[in-house]
């Protein structure tokens, strides 16, 4: 399913009159103008999956928030905002095949993050709450406890509950039903299946960011299978050779002086990999 078919970014003589017609020439920096321009980027033609390749400073991520931006898609967290982001997409266009649905989203690897440790706080708050249990349970069985008034009747409940249970059926009974406790990849990719749905457009920035080789290749399976049975479209900044290798994927690398299009063995990043194995083929056999 394509949604966006294409979208524009202002070439270098559009930015260089919007720079000279700046009054103030304070400021530090004009991101994002000039950043995309240094390798001649211009336009972005989209397939069911496209993936925006290139390394730290490449401009994959920038693109990707320029676009978001533009879309008007929905994101979890904050992102750099310059003074002139506003200015920037003003001049980008796109063109859409069809209307882009409301569910559509750009997920970056701060929001994944963020859910890791919103999800580890609530785990330790839970195990802080199990080890006050533990002693309550102890102190609630033992005692020598009698009720005097109705002021006393929480903790004869507590009492009697404690009386006739085992330590770890009281807990249970006690407290609320914990959160499972996932490793960073797990908790990485229940994030992703539960963020993208059908039919929407999505932009993920470095996805693979805490996630094991096995679970990268978990997540291509994924987005290989949203796109092609359940009407998404992707677009995705990577320097992930699992991730680079999906099928029908378009590639554009971003390291290039002039933004070209590649096969995924073409990349550089790619080709370091393919040689360190080939020199320690024999250690496999």
């Amino acid at each position: 399913m394509i949604y966006l078919s294409h979208f524009e970014f202002p070439d270098g003589d559009r930015e260089f009159d919007f720079l000279l017609a700046i009054k103030r020439k304070c400021y530090d920096t004009f991101y994002p103008f000039q950043v995309l321009s240094k390798h001649a980027l211009h336009m972005l033609d989209f397939e069911p999956v496209t993936i925006l390749y290139g390394g730290n400073g490449s401009g994959k991520t920038t693109a990707l928030n320029v676009i978001a931006e533009k879309l008007g898609l929905d994101r979890d967290t904050l992102y750099n905002r310059s003074n002139f982001f506003e200015d920037y997409t003003r001049l980008c266009s796109y063109e859409t095949e069809q209307e882009i649905p409301k569910e559509s989203r750009i997920i970056t690897s701060d929001d994944v993050f963020d859910f890791m440790l919103n999800l580890r706080s609530i785990n330790d708050g839970i195990d802080t709450k199990r080890e006050d249990l533990f002693d309550e349970y102890l102190n609630a069985k033992y005692s020598k406890f009698q009720m005097k008034s109705l002021d006393d009747y929480e903790q004869l409940k507590k009492v009697t509950m404690a009386r006739s249970n085992t330590q770890s059926k009281y807990v249970r009974k006690n407290l609320m039903d914990n959160v499972r406790e996932h490793s960073n990849g797990e908790s990485a990719f229940i994030y992703f299946a539960d963020k993208i749905k059908e039919k929407a457009l999505y932009l993920l920035d470095e996805p693979e960011n805490s996630l094991s080789p096995a679970r990268q290749q978990e997540l291509l399976k994924f987005i290989e299978d949203s796109a092609r049975f359940f009407g998404c479209q992707f677009i995705i900044s990577t320097h992930s050779p699992f991730l680079l290798s999906m099928k029908g994927a378009k590639i554009y690398d971003m390291d290039e002086d002039v933004v070209d299009v590649k096969h995924w063995s073409e990349l550089p990043n790619v080709r370091i990999y393919y040689d360190f194995f080939k020199k320690h083929e024999k250690e496999f056999e």
